[in-house]
């Protein structure tokens, strides 16, 4: 089942501000193109993330109503990344490769409660996963060339931004209420952190670009080998100040900068790891 726009939403921007005749065939990145296409599923599959929390936060009418505008924009990101990958790539199904997907990667159905055992939990890991998704779009769009993708890039980015300032504010609500030890928070963003390697991302790659029998190894390794060739060290630290930001610490403590430079070298390391062993 398709992911469809809430539609009492209305997006800050629609596809119709993309300014699409000004695509430029000759510089699309091959490896670029495989990651939009992925991220594109990721992206239009947040409906059913919206479901989710509204389930999760079902007494909470004014975080349900945030929740599906921020469905509404993802699903958006997803529909404008697809068209562009069909632009570059116009073999690229879109819907058969969502459809896909979507029946294999699914959310807990009916749950009343958060997977992450409390709902200020909850909203942390979705500001860990808002804090990867802007890096990683504000990377892309310094990285490509492709106008068109650059513009979109750069959008996304900035929504993704406000996306990470929506669920914070609502997740410092639940801080107050619930009290969680700066432990418990801190341990709920590195496990986020740490799940981004799931099979989320690697099924996305596998159904977008490869089909068949899905090898994650396979899969997971040819999407890491090209997504984290995009990042820049700025990118990376900041995306670790955002973090410590969310769990209660200081983004401009020595601390911060330690871990923000130790984990931007850790991906560089990676990623020259994984460049090495696909060549």
């Amino acid at each position: 089942m398709r992911a469809e726009t809430p539609k009492h939403t209305n997006p800050f921007w629609t596809l119709d501000d993309i300014a699409w005749d000004r695509f430029d065939p000759a510089k699309v990145d091959p490896d670029v193109l495989k990651l939009i296409k992925a991220a594109s599923l990721v992206e239009y599959n947040g409906g059913h993330y919206a479901d989710y929390l509204c389930q999760v936060f079902h007494d909470d009418p004014e975080f349900q109503s945030a929740a599906q505008r921020w469905a509404a924009e993802e699903v958006q990101h997803g529909r404008a990344l697809g068209r562009w990958a069909s632009l570059a790539d116009p073999a690229f199904d879109f819907s058969a490769s969502f459809d896909d997907f979507s029946e294999t990667i699914q959310l807990p159905r009916g749950a009343d409660a958060s997977v992450r055992g409390s709902r200020c939990s909850e909203l942390i890991a979705r500001c860990v996963v808002e804090v990867g998704t802007s890096s990683y779009y504000a990377a892309l769009s310094e990285a490509v060339e492709e106008p068109v993708l650059k513009e979109i890039c750069r959008r996304i980015a900035g929504d993704e931004l406000r996306h990470y300032k929506l669920f914070y504010d609502h997740m410092k609500r639940y801080r107050l209420a619930e009290r969680p030890t700066l432990a418990r928070r801190a341990f709920v963003a590195a496990w986020r952190v740490g799940e981004s390697e799931d099979d989320e991302l690697a099924y996305a790659y596998h159904a977008a670009n490869i089909g068949g029998p899905y090898e994650r190894r396979r899969a997971a390794r040819a999407y890491y080998r090209r997504a984290f060739g995009v990042y820049r060290p700025h990118h990376l630290e900041r995306a670790v100040a955002m973090i410590f930001k969310a769990i209660g610490l200081s983004p401009q403590s020595r601390l911060c900068r330690f871990v923000g430079r130790a984990f931007a070298k850790f991906v560089a390391f990676r990623a020259d790891r994984l460049s090495t062993a696909g060549a």
